[in-house]
């Protein structure tokens, strides 16, 4: 639908099975481009189960990434550290040479966080800060000024959240993140205009990944099992939806395919919700 050829994208929070991230870069890569894929760690989601698990995280997108023809390569970086952004910018610059898109998908792990703001941790508030929202800031720095240099526009697709237009009780630190994220969007959308380089942000409702089941086991019933718990978070998120399901990674995925393709040139500072009507 859109041609990405010789485009190259950066995707963060790219390692998990059913994550949006992998959905997005499998999408920009049947679009044409080649892709940068980031995660914390090879496979995050078996490190933090701590479980055998036939999923093989970055290694896998890889592969399917390479089985449409496009290249790709994964590195391994916290997003949140300065060092390690500039250093996964350098490794893909020295790959590809040049990075078109950036889409900033990385997000802090859901769970502790998700409790009265009177119980609140501040650890763990400023966990889902320093991801959600320092690792935007870094990894939009380090893409702005090399596109600035580059002198040929770019893309910037942040993802925020539904929770970042409106407050949800027991996420106070995740909605205040994802809040911040838009604001950010929409500062930088006005400094790179003249430098045509294009800042959106996507804002999903619930989306059906390995995230499910962690905010579920923090917010449902302690009696429930973990699949009542994950099918009844569901259920309440499918009640406000009109559309009557939650989102697939392929939803959000086709939202950023349009934002990175020229089809959006005249498009920015848009935080555009992806939630079924909810």
């Amino acid at each position: 639908m859109y041609n990405l050829d010789g485009q190259v994208a950066l995707v963060t929070g790219t390692g998990g099975q059913n994550g949006i991230g992998r959905a997005i870069a499998i999408r920009l890569a049947r679009e044409g481009a080649d892709i940068i894929l980031n995660d914390i760690a090879m496979c995050p989601y078996n490190e933090e189960d701590k479980e055998p698990h036939p999923w093989e995280g970055m290694s896998a997108v890889v592969k399917e990434i390479e089985d449409l023809g496009q290249q790709a390569i994964p590195i391994v970086a916290d997003v949140s550290d300065a060092d390690q952004v500039n250093n996964m910018i350098l490794q893909a610059l020295g790959k590809f040479g040049h990075i078109d898109i950036l889409v900033n998908n990385a997000g802090a792990p859901a769970g502790s966080d998700r409790v009265p703001l009177v119980d609140l941790e501040e650890e763990d508030w400023d966990t889902v800060h320093r991801v959600n929202v320092k690792g935007t800031f870094l990894c939009c720095r380090a893409i702005a000024r090399h596109m600035m240099n580059r002198n040929q526009g770019g893309k910037i697709i942040n993802i925020s959240s539904l929770a970042g237009k409106r407050g949800v009780a027991r996420y106070a630190a995740y909605c205040s993140s994802k809040f911040a994220v838009i604001g950010l969007t929409e500062s930088l959308a006005k400094e790179l205009a003249p430098h045509r380089i294009n800042v959106n942000a996507i804002c999903p409702g619930l989306v059906d990944t390995e995230r499910v089941g962690h905010i579920a086991s923090a917010i449902m019933p302690e009696d429930l099992s973990p699949s009542e718990q994950r099918e009844q978070l569901v259920q309440q998120a499918t009640s406000s939806v009109p559309f009557k399901r939650i989102a697939q990674g392929s939803d959000v995925a086709n939202m950023a395919a349009f934002l990175a393709s020229s089809e959006s040139d005249y498009l920015t500072g848009l935080a555009v919700t992806v939630a079924g009507g909810a």
